[in-house]
């Protein structure tokens, strides 16, 4: 079996990527919480933090529905979505859906999974910058509240810092 290496861009340049891309309407059809910019920085965070967990070939958890949804819309402009993953991963970044794995790998609790996106978020924060995504669905009103709790964020990132 052949190994592919895939290039991994720097978190700066992952960052520029990111900020670069074009957001199309089309991304919100199926996104309909406000104030839309405020998802759209979720889901430019979301994607800085999914850089961070490829270079590390982890997987991580969603912990907004609204920026799922935006991600979903975003999938859906394909050639654009194709575009952006390469110059910000240097590959492909799929979806799988809670409880999919990739390759029928087994697939962590999304307790584990989002416990990892707290740790991406700590590697590609700016200085001062703050993450909407943990709180990013009650404030824009979701329904179905998804995520993790300020708690589990503070004592994730609180155990890293100790770490360090």
């Amino acid at each position: 079996m052949v190994l592919q290496r895939f290039r991994r861009p720097s978190i700066d340049e992952l960052n520029r990527v990111v900020d670069a891309l074009e957001i199309p309407e089309a991304v919100f059809k199926t996104s309909p919480w406000q104030p839309r910019d405020l998802v759209e920085t979720g889901l430019r965070q979301w994607l800085r933090c999914c850089g961070a967990a490829m270079r590390d070939d982890q997987v991580i958890g969603m912990p907004s529905h609204a920026v799922d949804e935006a991600w979903h819309g975003l999938i859906l402009c394909t050639m654009r979505y194709a575009r952006f993953c390469d110059a910000a991963y240097g590959r492909f970044l799929h979806h799988f859906p809670e409880g999919e794995g990739s390759r029928g790998a087994v697939v962590d609790p999304m307790a584990d999974q989002l416990g990892r996106t707290v740790v991406a978020w700590t590697l590609v924060a700016r200085p001062d910058e703050q993450c909407v995504l943990w709180n990013l669905d009650t404030v824009v009103g979701v329904e179905h509240l998804w995520g993790i709790s300020p708690e589990r964020v503070d004592a994730i990132e609180e155990s890293l810092r100790t770490r360090a």
